[in-house]
């Protein structure tokens, strides 16, 4: 009934949820007992007509009832039980069911946003983060709603027509060809609906991921949005996506909403066909009257399902489509990992040398081209340079969010590649230039990560990276909450409590990416002369637009022309008269364009 790419993404769920195929065993059974009880008050009902019409002679009677009070005794009895086991399975596969739900959907949650984690940078550089939190949020929910009700579903429509059609050919062979002749119509119907259901919901999760993201973003910048009056302008635009989600959506409607009323005409036919050749046959007392009412009572059961398949199919492509999105997010591969035989290495307090490098983001457009220089372990190092030049993905090539193309980052006589990377990255500590707070308190954003936590080394932190001075005057001190995304924060109080995290991390390896650019003269002036303490027996790596803040840096690196223009202290690159001179000149005010 379903087209290679849903039967496709219901094979892969099926092969993640093998942990739980047991608990699917036992929700399974559950369904199809309450399916059995469910369609066994209507044979009661033709025996109950049996009863009245034939008495002594019914079908209850040649059980050893012979009086009509002991037939109508155990009539009821069996009545009673019936509906008792039929509410407690019904009970049974609605928890279980519903739990298996809820345990696959925290797991395939967490499993998606883990593999997430794993990714490499490029692969975040090119995906939307609205798109990614629809799959991990949104597709994941859509996939819950079918295994809460769609699996139940298609069990208990199989179990009901297998049940009910060996009931019918039981009873009359006949009537029961005529019955079921409806049912491979109603199939191929099914399958052509769901064929072409498939790509619309596909179509639908997809724009609805577009949709997210846009909003994610417009929140992120609202700041932005207000500040240049275009409300309006994004309004329209979230507009215009929501309006393209609705039409993907009514698209699918359109198609889902036929199914019910053309396989309704499919029931008439065989619930016509039951009543006109059951009456004839009954009359002419082929079959009893008590066979022809169980015939008639559940002709109705046999074929009405049917019409919720729509509901099924509809819902089960909807699933598919969100599964296929999840599990292709699980599948997606990451290049930077750890080779086999990648090592833990104990002392970090060595040279960093990078040797030939090789780099580009884009194929036609070289950015580093045989690049070579060396950080002398315990320095600290400035790297500066054009907008462009490449100063941040030296940084990123040395914590590998990158490999190069060619050529090696060596640490001590480990090339960083054989290294294991978390090692490689607990020894480093990164202030980006885009600045992360966590929505918790000032001491969780610079204690992080919790578990192993220390006072005095949070407080050290706080002087060295001089937030201790606006931190001492907020009522709560260091238990203030800083807000979603720090914004009841300054960009500078958030810039030096990001140097206050990396700080506490204690590295042997310290990393500022333009760290203070939000920073204010004084600050920076205050954070200038810490440098000194913080650089102090560990190498620190600088990376500025103000020349001022590497000043006084044991050696600055211009980097420029896909390689390095020049090296040296300040006075050396001052006297040298070059592309340094140049823009120290330019930021203090002595440049003249000649």
């Amino acid at each position: 009934m379903q087209n290679n790419n849903s039967i496709t993404s219901f094979k892969r769920l099926m092969q993640y949820a093998k942990p739980w195929r047991w608990q699917v065993i036992r929700a399974s059974i559950y369904s199809i007992v309450n399916k059995l009880f469910d369609i066994a008050p209507e044979i009661l009902l033709g025996v109950a007509v049996d009863l009245v019409v034939r008495r002594e002679n019914s079908i209850i009677a040649s059980l050893g009832f012979e009086s009509i009070q002991s037939q109508v005794a155990i009539l009821a009895i069996a009545t009673f039980f019936i509906w008792v086991f039929e509410s407690l399975f019904q009970y049974l596969y609605g928890i279980t069911w519903r739990n298996l739900a809820q345990s696959i959907e925290h797991n395939l949650r967490l499993d998606a946003y883990n593999h997430v984690q794993t990714l490499d940078v490029s692969w975040f550089e090119n995906k939307k983060v609205g798109d990614i939190t629809a799959k991990l949020n949104d597709d994941v929910n859509q996939l819950e709603r079918f295994l809460d009700n769609g699996f139940n579903s298609l069990i208990q429509l199989v179990v009901s027509t297998v049940a009910i059609g060996a009931w019918f050919f039981y009873i009359s062979p006949l009537v029961a060809s005529i019955t079921i002749l409806p049912v491979p119509i109603i199939l191929l119907i099914a399958f052509f609906f769901q064929k072409n259901l498939s790509p619309r919901y596909l179509a639908v999760r997809n724009s609805v991921g577009t949709l997210n993201n846009t909003i994610f973003n417009n929140l992120l910048g609202i700041a932005t949005i207000k500040s240049f009056v275009t409300e309006t302008l994004e309004s329209d635009r979230i507009n215009q996506l929501s309006n393209q989600y609705r039409l993907k959506n009514r698209h699918a409607i359109q198609l889902s909403s036929a199914f019910v009323p053309v396989v309704r005409m499919g029931v008439l036919s065989g619930f016509l066909g039951t009543m006109v050749i059951g009456s004839y046959l009954a009359l002419n007392g082929t079959i009893e009257v008590g066979s022809y009412s169980i015939l008639i009572f559940l002709t109705q059961r046999f074929l009405w399902p049917f019409t919720t398949l729509s509901e099924t199919i509809d819902l089960f492509e909807r699933s598919m489509a969100s599964t296929k999105r999840v599990l292709d997010l699980l599948e997606t591969e990451h290049t930077i990992t750890n080779n086999k035989n990648s090592v833990n290495l104990d002392d970090f307090n060595q040279d960093i040398i990078f040797n030939n490098i090789e780099f580009n983001y884009q194929i036609d457009k070289p950015l580093f081209n045989e690049l070579n220089f060396t950080i002398k372990k315990h320095t600290l190092v400035g790297i500066v340079g054009q907008t462009g030049a490449g100063k941040t993905t030296i940084i990123k090539l040395l914590l590998r969010f990158y490999d190069p193309k060619s050529g090696s980052i060596i640490i001590g006589d480990h090339k960083i590649n054989n290294i294991n990377i978390e090692n490689l990255r607990e020894n480093i500590g990164y202030v980006s230039q885009e600045i992360f707070m966590f929505d918790g308190s000032i001491k969780d954003n610079i204690a992080y990560p919790p578990d192993s936590f220390n006072n005095d080394r949070l407080i050290l932190a706080a002087q060295q990276s001089q937030s201790e001075e606006f931190i001492n005057k907020l009522p709560n001190g260091y238990d203030t909450l800083v807000g979603d995304r720090g914004q009841k924060l300054s960009v500078g109080q958030k810039q030096r409590l990001a140097i206050a995290r990396a700080l506490y991390k204690n590295p042997p390896i310290l990393i500022f990416d333009e760290a203070t650019s939000a920073i204010d003269n004084e600050t920076e002036l205050l954070i200038q002369k810490a440098l000194n303490v913080i650089s102090k027996n560990r190498t620190t790596i600088v990376i500025a637009h103000r020349l001022s803040t590497v000043r006084n840096a044991d050696n600055i690196i211009v980097v420029g022309e896909n390689n390095i223009i020049e090296q040296g202290n300040h006075d050396l690159l001052i006297s040298n008269n070059s592309v340094y001179k140049k823009l120290w000149d330019i930021q203090t005010g002595k440049y003249e364009n000649k």
